[in-house]
This record gives structure tokens, C-alpha cells and sequence, in this order.
């Protein structure tokens, strides 16, 4: 990405990423990857306390560097009103605000919506948090789990003789982010090509999980069906699970229509699973999916893996095989849809990290820049967004508003 946002979509588009660790800052990444000028507004003693989570190359947070990407860092105390005064005047020069602080905690700094709204009224501002703005539990701490607990996933998730279980990754916190970026984008949309003002996004992390849940509420409520932990299958996919192969690896098939399920059983060589009449709807066959899943089962077992391959992609039947990260790095279609994207990090040399997504075909993501050291561009933002001179910039530093890095060392 070039310094000023001069690729991509939101080239112009300035954002103030006053959060911490995923779900604010990431939504702001997720700008910062199509153009948008971001500069992540951190507290001189320590930064982010994502740069403290390893693992580590060289004191280097590899987590901080794949988030923290296409951003620079300005070490700014929110905590002192000299600080405070400083984020109100960059307030009037930018389009978006996202932060992602316990409820009252930007008003205690003067920095509320309707403080930074006095100064600019064209301000979006992002606020997430783990139970939103308002209700009984808005002044409660949330976290990334906390978030998936509440929302309704984790108790359906695993298996029913086994405690819950977690997805593999902070899913509240990245889902978040997610819709942080779209209410973003659908608020600059209403300012700007609707003639509208600026406002505030309210989001919770459980609202991003419990919108993700299907129809886990609506069938209970019409039909007083309660989903409970089924482990790998669903009752939308007869046959489905996570399959062994006599590699040992796992594959994953799941058939939602009928379709696909005769195309399975062409694939298999089984036209008599195909005319059962316990398997002839998607109906009937979750009526019985432990048999149809057995009998899938023990195809995959006793077939070479190339084979079921093949006949699998003959057939056009939906398939994977679980990747693990190495296969992932070996993989050709990542290699040519060009997945994994390369910085270089003036420290710790060339790091590989998740490319943007999505694809656009008239604007396309900005170049990747490494994530900054804590306080990086201090000066640049301070002279570029308010016209401070060298001087000012260090009797700031003086002061103590900004971090030891003042001079963008």
C-alpha cells in the first residue's frame, strides 16, 4: 500500500484506529488492505497489547504483523486530555473512527460519539464491544469466547457426550470485524452518495455470532426443536461428515440435495443406494444418516485417495480433503489464486500472510505494507493531517502526549 492510500477503492477514504487487539483494529484492516489511509492510534507504553502475543521472531508478534498490516502508528496517550485534544483535532480531518472499548470508556476520555461529532459531523464512527451500547449487560466485559458462549454457537458445537468446544480461532472476533468493515462501508455510502451525515455503528460480538446461527431460533420457536451437539454432521447435509481415508488423512463430503446425491452414488458405483427408498430424498436420508454416512464411510476407506479423487471430481461431487497449514503452503490452487501474500519486514526479513480478499476486477487491494513499529509515523501523521511543524512535534513528545518514537523512528 502506498502511504496515502493512493491504491484501491477507498483511496482517500482516512480512518483512526483507536482499538485493541481483533475486532476493531481488523475492521480496520480490512479498509486498509482496499486504499483506505489508516493510522492506528496507540498508547506510548507498550502499544497494542496484540504486539505482546506471540509468537515471537525476534520480539516481533507475528499475530500483530499479519493484523496490523497497511497501517501507520501514531503513540498517542488517550488517557491524558493533552492526548484527548489531539485525537479530536485528527477527528476533524478523518472519515472513520473505530474503537473497540467497554462501553463509557470513550466518554471518560471525552472522546464519545457525540464529542467527536461536535467537531466533525460527517464522523462514522465503529464502536464494538462484547454487548453492545445499550441493554443490562452493555457494562459487562466481552471477549472473543465470551461472544461465542452468548451468541448460541458454542453449545452446539462438538460432540453430544463432550463438553462444548471452541472453534480453532477468535470467529466472534473476526466475524466482528467482518461486519464492522460492511457497516463501515454502508455508512460512507449513506453520507456520501445519499447526501446523508455521519453516525455510529453499534455492534456486539455475540450479535455477529448469533446472526450466524440459521434457523437454530426460529425452529425452536414454530417447531420446539432444540439443536443439540451432533459433532461433524448436520441436518442439512445426508450424507456428511469429516471421513477417514486409508491415508489418514480426513475428507469432508456433505450432499444438501438430491443431485448431488445421485451424482454420489454414480461416483461410488452403488446405483442400488440410489434407488433405497430410505436414501431416495434428502428427507429420508436424514432420517437415516448414520446408515448412508456408514456406507459412505467404508467406500472412502478402501479407495485410494487418487482414485476417489478422480472419480469425486467426474462426477462433480463437492469434496475436501482437511488441510493442514503445510498443505496449504503446497497447495497449487493457493499458489494460483495467489493466497498467501509476501511483506518485508525491514526487521525480521519476508513474512507470509493471508492476502486480501475479495477479488476486484477494476480495483484491486493495495500493495501489502509490513505492519509499523510502535510510533512509526508520528511526525508524518502529525504534519500531514494537522500541519504541525518539527518543533510542535516534539514538544508534544516533550509533554509526554506522544511515545519515545515521536520523531518516527
Amino acid at each position: 500500500m502506498s502511504p496515502d492510500g493512493e491504491h484501491g477503492p477507498l483511496r482517500g477514504v482516512r480512518v483512526l484506529d483507536l482499538g485493541t487487539m481483533i475486532a476493531g483494529p481488523v475492521a480496520a484492516t480490512l479498509l486498509g488492505d482496499f486504499g483506505a489511509e489508516v493510522v492506528k492510534v496507540e498508547q506510548p507504553q507498550g502499544g497494542d497489547p496484540m504486539r505482546g502475543i506471540g509468537p515471537f521472531v525476534d520480539g516481533e508478534s507475528l499475530w500483530f504483523n499479519v493484523e496490523a498490516r497497511n497501517k501507520k502508528s501514531l503513540s498517542l496517550d488517550l488517557r491524558i486530555p493533552e492526548g484527548q485534544a489531539l485525537v479530536r483535532r485528527l477527528v476533524e480531518h478523518a472519515d472513520v473512527v473505530v474503537e473497540n472499548f467497554r462501553p463509557g470508556t470513550m466518554a471518560k476520555w471525552n472522546l464519545s460519539y457525540q464529542d467527536l461529532r461536535a467537531v466533525n459531523p460527517r464522523i462514522v464512527m465503529l464502536s464494538t464491544s462484547g454487548f453492545g451500547q445499550t441493554g443490562p449487560n452493555a457494562s459487562r466485559a466481552g471477549y472473543d469466547r465470551i461472544g461465542l458462549a452468548f451468541g448460541g454457537l458454542m453449545q452446539v458445537t462438538g460432540f453430544p457426550d463432550r463438553p462444548p468446544v471452541k472453534p480453532g480461532n477468535s470467529m466472534a472476533d473476526y466475524q466482528s470485524a467482518l461486519f464492522g468493515a460492511l457497516a463501515v462501508m454502508m455508512a460512507l455510502y449513506h453520507r456520501d452518495a445519499q447526501g446523508g451525515s455521519g453516525q455510529q455503528i453499534d455492534l456486539a460480538l455475540y450479535e455477529s455470532v448469533f446472526r450466524f446461527t440459521d434457523v437454530l431460533v426460529t425452529a425452536f420457536d414454530k417447531l420446539g426443536i432444540k439443536r443439540e451437539r451432533q459433532g461433524n454432521t448436520s441436518f442439512a447435509a445426508a450424507p456428511g461428515d469429516n471421513f477417514l481415508l486409508n491415508d489418514g488423512r480426513y475428507m469432508v463430503i456433505t450432499v444438501s440435495s438430491d443431485t448431488v446425491y445421485r451424482a454420489l452414488c454414480a461416483a461410488m458405483n452403488r446405483p442400488d443406494l440410489r434407488t433405497d427408498p430410505r436414501y431416495l430424498t434428502h428427507a429420508s436420508r436424514t432420517q437415516h444418516l448414520a446408515d448412508i454416512n456408514d456406507e459412505l464411510a467404508r467406500w472412502l476407506l478402501r479407495t485410494p485417495v487418487p482414485e476417489l479423487c478422480a472419480r469425486l471430481d467426474d462426477a462433480g461431487v463437492p469434496y475436501a480433503i482437511l488441510y493442514t497449514v503445510e498443505d496449504i503452503l503446497a497447495d497449487r490452487h493457493y499458489a494460483a489464486r495467489e493466497n498467501i501474500a509476501v511483506v518485508d519486514h525491514p526487521r525480521i526479513g519476508a513474512l507470509k500472510i493471508p492476502a486480501p480478499v475479495p477479488r476486484f476486477s477494476g480495483t484491486p487491494a493495495s500493495p501489502l505494507r509490513p505492519a509499523p513499529a510502535l510510533g512509526a509515523d508520528n511526525s508524518e501523521i502529525l504534519q500531514s493531517w494537522l500541519g504541525l511543524d518539527a518543533d510542535e512535534v516534539a514538544a508534544l513528545a516533550r509533554q509526554g502526549v506522544l511515545g519515545a518514537a515521536s520523531s518516527g523512528q
